[in-house]
């Protein structure tokens, strides 16, 4: 058996068996079935996606002056400021904060943001509640701990429930662009790219401004063509002008 291999069946959470052709087998059981089952649903959904890119140099500078009044206690990130500007555009876009029922769309009372995480074994999506009632440095401390604990696996099950919209961020890899699949049965699902450093036209004038992707995957059923991107477009003019965060 090869060393790669070796270490795919010995990695953490890997249940698999190989024969004597080294052909490895990875069974769609306990975490990575349900996985499957949950993207298979999502994929079946009738999905439009729409992306924007949004200057970040306002809220760059924003995060850099509350980092200094927090302190080093508590890390700000710029996925903080998306979730709280993703939570107070829903309040103004409500269509987008709902379920998709068999016959019915249900509009969520609470924002309650889901927060994708990334493990060996696969993806969980624990839920920040009551978002848009939370400052930047709560939502950033609460990210952290909640990541933390279903790294750890110590998150009670409770805390990947009633989530009403999710947030998935690939903003630390190399990725411009992707689109995710939705988290069935919540009506949309933003994914966030990297910040890169790229040419933009200012006031007539092409200047150089750190540009970050947002990619809106939303359910036809509920929400059309038009009011989905209003919700972007407004997403955008939010965290470019740091509005209310």
């Amino acid at each position: 058996m090869s060393h790669s291999l070796a270490s795919v069946l010995s990695g953490p959470g890997a249940a698999a068996t190989a024969d004597a052709g080294d052909r490895l087998m990875l069974p769609l059981t306990g975490m990575r079935g349900a996985i499957a089952r949950n993207m298979s649903a999502g994929w079946a959904v009738p999905r439009v996606a729409h992306s924007v890119e949004v200057d970040v140099t306002l809220l760059e500078l924003a995060r850099h002056t509350m980092q200094k009044n927090v302190g080093p206690e508590c890390k700000i990130t710029l996925t903080a400021f998306v979730l709280r500007a993703v939570a107070l555009t829903l309040r103004q876009h409500p269509r987008l904060n709902a379920r998709v029922l068999e016959k019915e769309i249900e509009l969520m009372p609470n924002i309650n943001l889901g927060l994708a995480v990334s493990l060996d074994e696969g993806l969980m999506v624990p839920v920040l509640r009551d978002v848009d009632t939370r400052t930047v440095a709560e939502i950033a401390a609460e990210s952290r701990a909640l990541a933390a604990g279903a790294r750890a696996g110590t998150l009670p099950a409770g805390a990947y429930q009633r989530g009403t919209f999710t947030v998935t961020n690939l903003g630390m890899t190399g990725i411009d662009s992707f689109t995710p699949i939705l988290n069935v049965p919540q009506a949309a699902i933003l994914g966030v790219t990297r910040v890169a450093k790229r040419a933009v036209v200012k006031d007539d004038w092409i200047a150089v401004a750190p540009m970050m992707g947002l990619h809106l995957v939303f359910d036809h059923r509920a929400v059309d063509g038009y009011p989905a991107a209003r919700f972007l477009t407004d997403l955008k003019t939010r965290l470019e002008t740091v509005e209310g965060l």
